[in-house]
């Protein structure tokens, strides 16, 4: 991915200032992406990179990005620009010195977080598709949560799994599950809140001097408790985290059932993804769903 001239071009345009690579560093950056910090004219950027077809992916990154930053809430790098040229794409962000989380900054995290999902738009969705992961994820708008939830998310997974020669229980299971959905929201209609949309552990930390920082976003508007149920599936967030959340936005009673319905749609992107044991995962889950439906 020898890039480099472009991706300089690129941040000295949208910098509007003279800027040059001086040096350049490999710094993890996931299992999607090349990941580098570059340095240059006394600024520090992070640069992801990846194939030239996944620009739409960088797009949406970015685009997502300034959606959370609009509004003021919780901090995520700023993004300097995005671009694609015959052999490679890019995004190019603020460089961020970044450690793990301590408890002040999950407190404050948790704080934070119930007051992005404060943050409400009139339909499910947003108003451009993303990806999960390196798996696209549909955003078209709807009105209605369940049908969002029944085809944007679990459906489009299911269906994706299927194409992938997953079947057996798994997928009669799982469609039985999509049919009962109404049942697992009864008396339950959330607001569309703006949405991570994928917030393990793994895309939140904190910044040199402390306030916390998410990142890699797949936002949309949905039910806040899908961002919640995320930071439960692979643990990594401290009881204050949860302690300070609730204390600024309860939650409903439901939500211990529900979070295994939002989790299993990233358990089958797992499972799409990386195959292995996230199919016995997931069927697991769907039977334990259905028995409350």
């Amino acid at each position: 991915m020898e890039s480099w001239e472009d991706i300089e071009l690129a941040i000295r345009e949208a910098l509007e200032a003279p800027f040059a690579i001086e040096s350049r560093t490999e710094v993890g950056g996931g299992c999607i992406n090349a990941a580098y910090r570059v340095r240059g004219k006394g600024l520090s950027c992070f640069v992801k990179m990846n194939r030239a077809d996944n620009a739409g992916m960088f797009a949406a990154e970015a685009a997502g990005l300034d959606e959370i930053a609009r509004t003021g809430t919780v901090r995520v790098p700023k993004p300097v620009c995005h671009g694609a040229n015959p052999e490679a794409s890019w995004i190019v962000l603020e460089y961020l010195e970044l450690r793990p989380a301590d408890d002040k900054a999950m407190r404050a995290l948790g704080r934070n977080l119930a007051c992005l999902h404060c943050v409400t738009r009139d339909r499910y969705g947003w108003n451009r598709d993303n990806t999960i992961g390196s798996t696209p994820q549909i955003n078209t708008q709807a009105d209605d949560w369940v049908a969002f939830w029944r085809e944007r998310r679990l459906g489009h997974q299911l269906r994706l799994a299927a194409s992938l020669g997953h079947g057996g229980r798994l997928i009669a299971n799982g469609e039985r599950l999509l049919e009962k959905l109404p049942a697992l929201f009864a008396g339950y209609n959330p607001p569309p809140s703006l949405l991570h949309g994928d917030l393990w552990s793994g895309n939140a930390a904190m910044e040199a001097g402390g306030e916390p920082v998410i990142y890699d976003p797949a936002v949309y508007y949905g039910d806040r408790e899908a961002d919640l149920a995320m930071t439960e599936l692979f643990g990594g967030y401290s009881r204050s985290f949860y302690d300070a959340y609730r204390s600024e936005y309860p939650l409903d009673a439901g939500y211990a059932m529900r979070k295994h319905l939002y989790n299993l749609y990233h358990v089958l992107n797992h499972l799409n993804l990386f195959g292995g044991g996230y199919g016995a995962q997931a069927e697991r889950m769907i039977e334990q769903l259905l028995a409350h439906a």
